[in-house]
């Protein structure tokens, strides 16, 4: 099982710890890619233009501005840092620190393990790598380096090919992260979709999604028994939240739905409205 995130948009920065180790990170091979946006990204916030070119608003200057002394600033568990709603509905932080415990520690361990964020900045990265808060989308095309989805895509390739070769690739990214790598035909590709159900009708929903994506994450890393390695168990997992209500909405029913390239197919999460 490999699990594909998108970072969060809302990070949270640490308040002490070391500054970030790029040599530390996972897939090393991604170093030189890494060290060259971050470099660009420096640059760029500290120009008057900044907010324009990252795509973001006036409020959130102070990030913007801190992306240029970024390398000095205090690092932490991936876990700790990213805290939108996915991140929050999956438990994450909480499993990255119950892993250091006793008991079913590492088992918890291998699954994070099995999880990668993938990050306009950093390529991927675990769950328990150090990294300080930051602001950068995929969707930046970032001077000095390009658009950055496209710029990732041959490093990223290099890396996670043969982690994902043979095995099933959790896709829970958003379309704009997606387009930074496309798991290879050798593995099995399944993107997680959200429908909500009302009078009938099925339609996509987008905050609650990530939310429901985040339930199933959080199913995945903490269920006893091994983790799926086919499409198939990947259903029979899924099924097993079914009945759940999570943020005011129940799971009734999981099912694979047949992509449009041969062998491939998305996982679809049907909730409706709870009392």
């Amino acid at each position: 099982m490999l699990v594909l995130l998108p970072p969060s948009e809302g990070k949270t920065a640490p308040a002490s710890g070391d500054a970030v180790d790029l040599t530390t990170l996972t897939s090393p091979e991604l170093t030189e890619h890494r060290e060259r946006v971050l470099d660009a990204l420096a640059r760029v916030s500290a120009r008057p233009d900044a907010l324009d070119v990252l795509h973001v608003g006036a409020s959130l200057g102070d990030e913007v501005r801190r992306n240029v002394t970024l390398r000095e600033h205090p690092s932490t568990a991936a876990a700790h840092v990213y805290t939108g709603v996915l991140y929050a509905a999956a438990g994450l932080a909480s499993a990255h620190d119950d892993a250091a415990s006793t008991g079913a520690a590492g088992r918890l361990r291998a699954r994070l393990d099995d999880v990668r964020v993938v990050s306009a900045l950093w390529g991927v990265v675990t769950p328990s790598d150090r990294i300080p808060a930051y602001r950068l989308s995929m969707g930046v095309d970032l001077p000095g380096v390009g658009p950055l989805a496209k710029s990732w895509r041959e490093p990223l390739a290099k890396t996670l090919d043969a982690r994902a070769e043979g095995d099933v690739v959790v896709d829970c990214r958003s379309a704009t992260y997606a387009a930074a790598w496309k798991p290879p035909a050798s593995a099995t590709h399944v993107p997680v979709t959200v429908l909500r159900e009302h009078a009938g009708r099925r339609t996509v929903v987008s905050h609650h999604a990530k939310h429901t994506r985040g339930v199933l994450v959080g199913h995945l890393l903490r269920r006893e028994g091994t983790p799926p390695t086919t499409a198939d168990d990947l259903l029979a997992a899924a099924r097993e939240l079914v009945g759940t209500t999570v943020d005011r909405r129940r799971i009734v029913a999981a099912e694979l739905v047949a992509g449009r390239r041969a062998g491939t197919a998305s996982l679809e999460l049907v909730v409706v409205d709870g009392p």
